[in-house]
């Protein structure tokens, strides 16, 4: 009969073991399954926020996706670590174990991650767009493409331009583009003697007559200074910006040709005087 009654007695004492962790956890496992559930649909509600902002913002759809996604596993994994902590599971050691590795990954990367937060900055406010004349880094060209590290430049010269996000968000940008419209900087001369007003009306006719030649602002004619030469003009056309070098060569060939039927006459070159006894 001990044979029979001891196994019985090691059941009966395990039962009473397991029924003493099913009191004491079960609790803690239902409010950590209904946290889970709650936080899934607040993730959830959240996610669609954040796209219906982004959507109004007119983000880019690839940075759309990321922040998505971003966000998304980033409030999942800390809800799963809430609730397992819930369930009472140390979690202090798996958080160090994953903060160390995420140190180390950003030391790693972190002229890489710095283009990434410059790319998300630019996608975000947009500073600039694709299509626009910009000045950066020293560098003047047309944005042809905004990607989430780089900013590819198309230059007057027809050459490509590569330059890191991270120093496009933290330098001086200059966006020809902003306002819709911009002027043209030329320089002409004439010579001493010619009448100004002859001068003026014949420049203003070669920007009038120009169809990529905005009329508002009106284009203007004035006197930049006086050389030896002869006195330098400052001619100044309103275009729009995709036109400008168009603008500034055409009108800068016109002018001379107009200037010339008109029969004005340029700058005179300076005369070097020479030493004659060296």
């Amino acid at each position: 009969m001990e044979t029979i009654t001891e196994p019985v007695g090691q059941l009966g004492a395990w039962s009473e073991k397991g029924m003493a962790l099913i009191m004491e956890y079960a609790p803690k496992v239902l409010m950590a399954l209904i946290v889970l559930w709650i936080g899934s649909m607040l993730i959830r509600m959240l996610a669609n926020l954040l796209n219906k902002v982004l959507d109004r913002r007119g983000v880019e759809p690839t940075l759309k996706r990321f922040l998505h996604s971003l966000v998304t596993i980033s409030l999942r994994v800390l809800l799963f670590l809430t609730a397992i902590q819930m369930m009472g599971v140390a979690t202090t050691s798996f958080v160090a174990i994953v903060g160390a590795a995420g140190l180390a990954v950003g030391l790693a990367l972190q002229g890489t991650l710095a283009n990434f937060a410059g790319g998300t900055l630019i996608l975000l406010f947009r500073p600039y767009k694709v299509g626009d004349l910009i000045e950066a880094q020293g560098i003047l060209g047309t944005v042809k493409e905004i990607q989430i590290f780089t900013t590819i430049l198309l230059t007057p010269e027809n050459k490509t331009a590569i330059i890191p996000n991270g120093a496009m968000a933290n330098g001086n940008i200059v966006n020809y583009s902003a306002d819709g419209r911009m002027r043209v900087d030329l320089t002409m001369g004439v010579a001493y003697g010619e009448s100004l007003d002859k001068v003026r009306s014949v420049l203003e006719g070669v920007m009038h007559n120009d169809p990529l030649v905005l009329q508002d602002p009106a284009p203007s004619v004035t006197v930049n200074k006086l050389n030896l030469e002869g006195i330098e003009l400052a001619v100044r056309p309103w275009c729009d910006p995709k036109d400008h070098w168009a603008v500034y060569f055409g009108i800068l060939e016109k002018g001379i040709v107009a200037l010339q039927a008109a029969g004005i006459n340029g700058p005179k070159p300076s005369m070097t005087i020479t030493n004659k006894n060296n």
